[in-house]
């Protein structure tokens, strides 16, 4: 494959690249580089971890690179993820792997790597203290967002090794690329300016889209001093949030249920949950999108692009249900696999059933 054909996979899984530029010299001069995006084990699987990220990640394989997925026991550990308890959080962690593999991850593709396994390592901790002594106490602060907590909600001084942490992680696992999502982006800018201090690489930097709530865009709560990052970060799917999430457990009516309630303003072509999915999700997965219509209304529609789509929704030529329907049928195919995978393999069933038994916390 070409550098320009594998620098258009990863700059389409990309909502952010820290740079186009740096992205293509590394691909010019290094034919496997190394990725990753790190994991808080922390309750049942959703939409955004259990479909978009598998799916971001099949592009991020068919582009040449190697994947690291991190499984960041400790980070939730310090976040006080399933009570705080680390073998809770190790047992969720497990079930996280069972989720990938029942999604189409490759297992043999990538490298599953746990944050206690790193953090074992002397060399680790010594990255971790150097970060600190380079990073302001104001800065410092600023990063605690990528936890997905506000100021107010900090209580405890672990919180601050957070992204001291998730920041040596990127060297320690000595990554070309980070991965993650944009909520993620200030640890990733971290270690952007921190590397040359330190005489470490500095990653590129290719954050994804966050996926939107069924609820559709919430008021900016104070994540990003950006106000459209922070809006989309605000406004994403959380698997903490059950009235506004779909799990990839969700059986077809559950879908149709939530997705009947979601937002989905008719001719609104901005912050629209239903045409969020339909960009990121169904098109990325399907060459086509077909909406059933009976003829009374039209009959049925097939879109061979997301811009059709939108095209369609503006002019009022697709009616708001009729994309609802469509959407759902799509996350249906995409999500049953993984629901019969938890159904049918019973080490997935015992270690699903471990993590619907135990309280999520945030």
């Amino acid at each position: 494959m070409d550098i320009e054909t594998r620098f258009a996979l990863i700059k389409g899984v990309g909502e952010e690249v820290i740079t186009d530029e740096e992205l293509r010299q590394l691909l010019e001069t290094n034919a496997r580089p190394v990725a990753y995006d790190g994991f808080e084990p922390s309750g049942a699987a959703h939409l955004p971890f259990g479909v978009f990220r598998p799916l971001l990640l099949k592009d991020m394989l068919k582009a040449g690179v190697h994947f690291k997925l991190y499984l960041a026991d400790w980070f939730a550990w310090i976040n006080n993820k399933m009570g705080g308890d680390l073998e809770k959080i190790r047992k969720v962690g497990e079930y996280f792997i069972e989720v990938w593999r029942a999604a189409g991850v490759d297992m043999n593709k990538v490298d599953m790597i746990w944050a206690s396994d790193v953090a074992a390592q002397r060399e680790y901790w010594k990255r971790v203290v150097l970060i600190a002594k380079n990073t302001s106490v104001s800065r410092a602060t600023r990063c605690l967002t990528i936890m997905g907590r506000k100021a107010g909600e900090m209580m405890e001084t672990a919180q601050y090794f957070y992204p001291m942490m998730q920041t040596a992680d990127i060297f320690q696992l000595d990554v070309d690329i980070t991965q993650l999502g944009i909520d993620q982006r200030r640890a990733n800018v971290l270690a952007r300016e921190v590397a040359p201090k330190l005489g470490w690489k500095k990653p590129v930097v290719v954050s994804h889209h966050m996926l939107m709530g069924l609820q559709g865009v919430k008021e900016p709560d104070g994540y990003d001093v950006n106000a459209a990052r922070d809006a989309e970060i605000s406004s994403k799917m959380s698997k903490s949030k059950p009235q506004t999430c779909i799990y990839v457990h969700d059986s077809a009516a559950e879908i149709n249920k939530k997705i009947g309630g979601a937002f989905c303003e008719a001719k609104n072509v901005t912050n629209n949950p239903m045409l969020d999915y339909t960009k990121h999700i169904v098109f990325r997965a399907f060459k086509m999108m077909h909406v059933e219509r009976s003829a009374k209304f039209g009959g049925p529609l097939e879109f061979a692009s997301y811009a059709e789509v939108e095209q369609a929704f503006l002019d009022g030529k697709l009616h708001p249900l009729d994309l609802k329907n469509a959407v759902a049928e799509s996350l249906d195919k995409l999500i049953a696999p993984v629901r019969e995978h938890f159904e049918k393999d019973k080490r997935a069933k015992e270690l699903y059933e471990f993590v619907k038994c135990h309280e999520i916390t945030r």
